[in-house]
């Protein structure tokens, strides 16, 4: 697998800060927060695999682009960006020494503290 930073997303997050699309809530809510898998596949129905892409820090180059499992490390609600979700990602990315995507995270992670 060849996870990199999706900087599509990483893009739309940084707007999504900058606009105060953001949650800020605790560190161990998003497993509470996150969309589920209907939620997921109903966004894709409306948007489509372009505007999903959007939601995610990483991207599995070696998967198919028009499947879920090709998208890693995501950091909202498909609304906004979630404080808890970008810290799981930040850590994650780090456990599996994507620097790329652990730096991403990190620096959404300070736009979103600093919002407080």
């Amino acid at each position: 697998m060849a996870t990199k930073l999706n900087r599509t997303g990483y893009q739309h997050a940084q707007e999504l800060i900058v606009q105060h699309l953001t949650v800020i809530d605790e560190r161990d809510a998003w497993s509470e927060h996150q969309p589920s898998a209907e939620e997921e596949n109903n966004y894709l129905k409306e948007h489509g695999f372009g505007e999903y892409a959007k939601w995610f820090l990483g991207e599995d180059d070696e998967a198919n682009e028009e499947t879920k499992g090709r998208y890693k490390f995501p950091y909202g609600d498909f609304e906004r960006v979630h404080r808890c979700a970008v810290l799981s990602a930040e850590s994650r990315a780090g456990q599996y020494k994507h620097i790329d995507i652990e730096n991403a995270a990190a620096h959404l992670h300070g736009m979103l503290e600093a919002l407080k």
